[in-house]
């Protein structure tokens, strides 16, 4: 039973790193987006 526990245990705070990580890889990925489009647009201006 306390095998099964720590095995539950390691599962979910595996589960919650890939998700924190999923969700920062999203955010720097809009970021990257944001900052691209407005180099982009920025760009297209001044030419």
């Amino acid at each position: 039973m306390a095998i099964i526990a720590i095995i539950l245990l390691f599962v979910g705070g595996f589960v919650q790193a890939v998700n924190f990580l999923l969700w920062v890889g999203i955010v720097l990925l809009i970021i990257a987006v944001i900052a691209w489009l407005f180099r982009y647009l920025s760009g297209r201006r001044s030419v």
